[in-house]
């Protein structure tokens, strides 16, 4: 079973030093297969938050662990204009990675990443035609028993938030990257963005993608907190299997909040159990 610890929305330039101190020491303690940073390292794109953010990379490889990250629409300058929309993404791939489509393989799961921030639409993301047509290709590699896990910054589902049946909004073009998503065989999306943590099926919203599960994670180490505590998810992928527990905190070590078990039956996804924290 491999396991993935999934942070978001980190916000170097607003972050708690005590949270990220707190969260190495529960990825050292967890030991995941991979930690992946689905977006916003930083608060304003300015080169001493990039900087601080390599450095918290460079603490979880210490570790002897393995990262794959992707941008969000914070890690594109928001007041350089100049820089925004002739080099808006420089500084991340300077300071972060050059890459931006990383993938990353183990026994018995397949990781992609794809860029979602973009300069023209500050906050809200998009998913480009070009990357909708390479999708199922950057998972043609994946084994046939893998479960494929594609991570964004923004999320491909408006997610259900508050008692009025509001809807938190998706990426640009995400029906069809779904669909896509659908026909490259993924299992799993995850995602940021709204500093929510959230699982379920995509079914729910979206009533021809029960493929898919949505797993959206909090902000693990921002003060950005927006009415919940720093969470990060520890997800244990199997066979046909997602359990995702959501690791949070107050203002010590982080800490188990709930568990909830998911399971792949006839191309749906159901929830098994959300059995109460320990």
């Amino acid at each position: 079973m491999a396991q993935i610890a999934h942070l978001s929305d980190v916000h170097f330039g607003r972050h708690d030093p005590a949270a990220v101190a707190a969260v190495l020491a529960d990825l050292d303690t967890a030991r995941p297969d991979l930690v992946v940073v689905s977006g916003d390292f930083t608060q304003r794109a300015r080169r001493s938050q990039f900087r601080e953010a390599r450095a918290f990379l460079q603490d979880i490889e210490g570790l002897g662990l393995k990262w794959l990250g992707v941008p969000g629409n914070h890690d594109i300058p928001l007041y350089d204009v100049a820089r925004r929309f002739l080099t808006p993404l420089k500084r991340y791939r300077h300071f972060i990675t050059r890459d931006l489509t990383p993938r990353f393989a183990a026994p018995g799961v397949a990781v992609v990443g794809i860029n979602t921030a973009r300069s023209l639409t500050i906050a809200d993301g998009r998913v480009s035609v070009a990357q909708i047509a390479e999708l199922p290709a950057l998972f043609a590699d994946a084994s046939a028993d893998a479960m494929r896990v594609l991570v964004t910054h923004h999320p491909l589902v408006a997610l259900p938030w508050g008692e009025e049946g509001a809807l938190l909004g998706a990426a640009g073009r995400s029906p069809r990257a779904l669909a896509a998503a659908v026909e490259a065989s993924v299992d799993v999306l995850l995602a940021g963005h709204h500093h929510r943590s959230f699982a379920g099926s995509a079914e729910s919203v979206a009533a021809t993608h029960g493929s898919l599960l949505v797993v959206q994670a909090g902000t693990a180490t921002s003060t950005r907190v927006r009415g919940e505590r720093n969470s990060y998810n520890l997800i244990r992928i199997g066979t046909d299997t997602g359990e995702i527990e959501v690791r949070v905190r107050d203002t010590g070590a982080f800490e188990t909040g709930r568990i909830e078990c998911h399971r792949l039956a006839d191309g749906r996804w159901t929830t098994e159990s959300r059995p109460s924290a320990p």
